[in-house]
């Protein structure tokens, strides 16, 4: 229970971080473009990877460490450096097939969804 109560509280932690970032970013450079939602997503994957390595490479730490930081801090923060992470897992381990796939079907289905909701809502 406690390891749960710790993810969800880092969860919450990387989301109110993502939303006060990205918003500080709209309102600095505006919001025609998504600029602090993009650079939120790069700066998580940037994250993803660095204390990906420091917590499997360098240091020896426990699952439920790993867990909290890297599901449920930067989970909250962006699900989109968990996307990273595991692409260059997969590059890394010469999956590349499996890489491109992810990347293909990630974007093409994600969209896919985002335009069939929209749309399915528009009925209602």
């Amino acid at each position: 229970m406690a390891r749960l109560i710790s993810i969800g509280l880092a969860g919450l932690v990387g989301t109110l971080l993502r939303y006060w970032l990205s918003g500080w970013i709209a309102r600095r450079f505006g919001e025609t473009f998504p600029t602090g939602t993009l650079l939120v997503n790069v700066a998580g994957c940037f994250a993803a990877g660095f204390i990906s390595y420091l917590l499997f490479e360098r240091f020896l730490v426990s699952e439920t460490t790993r867990t909290v930081l890297l599901i449920g801090l930067l989970g909250g923060f962006t699900t989109f450096s968990s996307f990273g992470l595991q692409t260059f897992n997969l590059l890394r381990d010469g999956e590349v097939g499996w890489a491109v796939l992810n990347i293909a079907v990630s974007n093409l289905a994600g969209l896919t969804m985002v335009w069939l909701g929209f749309t399915i809502a528009r009925i209602f």
